[in-house]
């Protein structure tokens, strides 16, 4: 199993991103999806969740009308548009796979919202 996140960089105030997980060694449309992040200091917070088909999603109040969370099967990739960003969102974003052979993460990508 392999999950690769992209798109994290530095962003001003106000701004927007696109995270990407690209995901393979697992049938990618039988399991929900989740993104995760990491701010220093802080525990590991579960940001948004995914259905296997899309058709249900959640997110922690906080990002709540700013982030939006969406897969592609055919391309067995995840992603987490990110618009209005706050200092408060700089961390670590993660992606997360709970499989039938376990929960797998990728190696994470760095989103840092500062002027």
């Amino acid at each position: 199993v392999q999950l690769v996140e992209s798109g994290g960089g530095l962003v001003q105030p106000g701004g927007s991103l696109r995270l990407s997980c690209a995901a393979s060694g697992f049938t990618f449309r039988r399991y929900a999806m989740n993104w995760w992040r990491q701010a220093p200091g802080k525990e590991r917070e579960r940001v948004a969740s995914i259905s296997r088909i899309g058709d249900s999603k959640d997110y922690v109040d906080s990002v709540k009308g700013r982030f939006t969370i969406s897969r592609d099967n055919a391309e067995s990739t995840v992603y987490l548009q990110m618009n209005s960003l706050k200092p408060e969102d700089t961390a670590v974003y993660y992606c997360r796979a709970a499989t039938d052979v376990g929960v797998f993460w990728g190696q994470g990508t760095q989103v840092t919202v500062s002027s």
